[in-house]
């Protein structure tokens, strides 16, 4: 399997395991110097935005990717993904369901011991 082919599969798994809480599948995936920038300019650490997922402050109840682009670089140690994904985040305060569709920017590093890792997330809002 490809790097490209790889990272691809990789995303969805994360996606998969944000909407379930999968925290121990989040730490494997996530590296330990992770800076995660969400579409409003927060700024979270590793800890941090797992801790969000676990609290249910980052919600997610399903994501859509409409639009993914896997480039590798450095001999396949280095994936840069940019992607544009609709995310369900359940109901909103309102009792409606609420969206959001955000263009996105994640860096991935092979580490030789724990494989790929993302390292960058940066995220900007777009119009529904």
């Amino acid at each position: 399997m490809s790097a490209i082919q790889e990272i691809e599969q990789l995303e969805r798994r994360r996606f998969d395991a944000q909407i379930a809480k999968d925290l121990p599948t989040l730490e494997s995936i996530f590296a330990d110097d992770l800076i995660y920038t969400h579409s409003n300019g927060h700024q979270d650490g590793k800890a941090s935005y797992i801790a969000s997922i676990a609290s249910g402050q980052s919600r997610y109840d399903k994501v859509d990717i409409e639009n993914m682009t896997v480039r590798a670089y450095n001999d396949d140690h280095t994936a840069i993904v940019n992607a544009l994904i609709q995310i369900d985040l359940g109901p909103g305060v309102d009792g409606q369901p609420s969206f959001t569709r955000i263009k996105y920017v994640v860096v991935y590093i092979k580490d030789a011991a724990k494989g790929w890792q993302l390292v960058l997330w940066h995220a900007q809002k777009q119009a529904a």
